[in-house]
């Protein structure tokens, strides 16, 4: 098994919000699914931001203190995806090579990688369960 540009491993058509999206839609989403990362597009396919885990669980807990457990749900409701995406982050191509984007996820602590065409169009994702699974197949190969 040859796997050389990211295309290959990445994951298509990943679940995504669009910014107008609510905190408690996007963490419903991540609880059911269980994912831990979403890309933000507009409703033309184009990515805008990054929703992570580390992202969700700090502003939940920020709510959680400012208002208490009751007040959650209808805290989460109110808040915008908007307001709390990550809009820097780094964006690789279908066509890079799978051996330079394993190294900048390595040097960089990255847990994913949106994936996007010339037009800034999401194409997929690539995470680090892709890389892990990649390496239990090599292995299992072996």
């Amino acid at each position: 098994m040859t796997i050389t540009t990211v295309a290959e491993l990445m994951t298509i058509d990943p679940l995504c919000v669009t910014r107008d999206a609510s905190l408690k839609d996007a963490h419903d989403l991540m609880r059911q699914k269980n994912i831990r990362h979403i890309p933000v597009i507009e409703k033309n396919g184009e990515l805008v931001g990054m929703l992570t885990q580390k992202i969700m669980v700090a502003k939940v807990m920020s709510l959680m203190a400012q208002f208490g457990a009751t007040a959650l749900e209808r805290k989460e409701k109110q808040q915008l995806v908007a307001d709390m995406m990550a809009t820097d982050f780094a964006a690789v191509t279908p066509d890079q090579s799978l051996k330079d984007v394993a190294s900048f996820f390595v040097k960089n602590r990255h847990g994913c990688m949106p994936v996007v065409d010339e037009n800034n169009k999401l194409k997929g994702i690539l995470t680090s369960s892709d890389f892990v699974r990649l390496a239990a197949e090599l292995l299992e190969n072996q």
